[in-house]
């Protein structure tokens, strides 16, 4: 529904009596609400976030998270190119939470992987490090 072709209309609100005598009819208030025609109303285009979908589809794609985002961007994209903004929102809307989702749970696994490396890493190099306060190094016992 475009706002400039709707002409202005008075409503009268019902039920209600605003002054007068008992069975005379009383002041009734209308509200109207003109909408400008000559001013262009912006309204910002859905987004469709669909490099970001790319991405998690190519580089990290976690339960196949990327590819539904992916396939949400690309409805989101379509939904917009046909004029179906509410549409194009709620796609666009779920394809961003899809996103986040699979770029949380792959940050999760890198961290938790190069913690893990470095805690193994550290682990190995202190074994093959002598210990010179060892007895068993003063005296050239080893196992």
């Amino acid at each position: 529904m475009h706002p400039q072709v709707c002409p202005t209309e008075a409503v009268p609100l019902q039920g209600v009596n605003y002054g007068g005598y008992p069975g005379q009819p009383g002041v009734v208030q209308h509200t109207a609400v003109n909408i400008t025609t000559g001013q262009p109303v912006i309204t910002e285009a859905p987004k469709d976030y669909i490099i970001w979908s790319l991405c998690c589809f190519v580089y990290s794609n976690p339960f196949c998270l990327g590819l539904a985002a992916l396939i949400y961007s690309i409805k989101a994209r379509d939904r917009k190119v046909v004029g179906d903004v509410d549409g194009a929102r709620r796609y666009g809307s779920t394809a961003r939470c899809l996103n986040i989702i699979s770029t949380i749970i792959v940050s999760t696994v890198f961290c938790a992987l190069i913690i893990g490396i470095t805690v193994l890493t550290t682990t190995i190099v202190s074994y093959r490090t002598p210990n010179l306060n060892s007895p068993r190094e003063q005296y050239g016992f080893s196992y």
